[in-house]
């Protein structure tokens, strides 16, 4: 069923008018009719089946047929941290991590990156994020659009994160397991991904000294895009959140 965000949506019997990029997408793209159902969610998280009553150049119109919460997100808030990556590479992550879970993702800028935008350029690419990231939350059936915040140097990002239980910094110089760090019963965890060259010894300090514990992934050096969604699975496996 194709799933759809809305501010609010209303009760069961209830009209409710979809426009714009969403109604487009119904019509043209999908090229669905009259009679169909589609899912919509709003930001409460309230899930609502909708049934299509009528399409015309004003948008398309459903009524309400059921309300329901949404079950759909994970029972842990994952916020990523990962060093901004050349290319395309950012887009896959995004994208990937979000399908997996992720709440929040941080583009940051570390001494290796080699990625570094100036100020328009960055605000072009926050804008094809954040519309990535809705197009995975509405492919996955997400409770909520997840937010890609703007891109921030390391020492900015970093005086945030006495917010999280926990903070786990994958190090390519070793670390605990991730089985040894974190349990079911954690609700708000911050991870943090190096670049395409890893992380200088001083910005692991720097985030070890905000309470950060280094973890590894395995024997294996992973590429600087695989990492963050090898860890987000990881962690999704490891609370509970993921059935295999």
């Amino acid at each position: 069923m194709d799933w759809f965000f809305t501010e609010k949506a209303g009760e069961k019997g209830d009209l409710h008018l979809i426009t714009g990029e969403d109604a487009v997408h119904i019509t043209k793209s999908l090229r669905m009719s009259v009679g169909e159902v589609i899912a919509l969610c709003d930001r409460q998280q309230k899930e609502h089946l909708c049934k299509i009553e009528k399409i015309d150049s004003n948008g398309v119109l459903v009524r309400i047929t059921s309300k329901e919460d949404c079950t759909h997100e994970p029972t842990i808030r994952l916020t990523l941290y990962f060093a901004l990556t050349k290319g395309d590479k950012p887009e896959t992550v995004i994208q990937k991590c979000i399908e997996l879970g992720v709440s929040e993702i941080v583009p940051v800028l570390t001494d290796r990156c080699v990625s570094r935008p100036d100020a328009r350029s960055a605000e072009k690419k926050l804008a094809r994020y954040r519309k990535i990231a809705l197009q995975a939350a509405m492919q996955s059936r997400r409770g909520i659009v997840p937010d890609v915040r703007p891109l921030t140097d390391i020492k900015t990002a970093a005086k945030g994160l006495g917010e999280y239980d926990k903070i786990i910094l994958f190090y390519e110089g070793g670390g605990r397991s991730l089985r040894e760090l974190i349990t079911p019963e954690d609700k708000n965890i911050a991870v943090w991904i190096g670049p395409e060259g890893g992380f200088e010894e001083r910005e692991v300090e720097l985030l070890c000294s905000c309470g950060a514990q280094t973890a590894t992934l395995g024997k294996r050096i992973l590429r600087a895009e695989t990492a963050p969604i090898a860890a987000a699975a990881a962690i999704m496996f490891h609370t509970g959140n993921m059935e295999l």
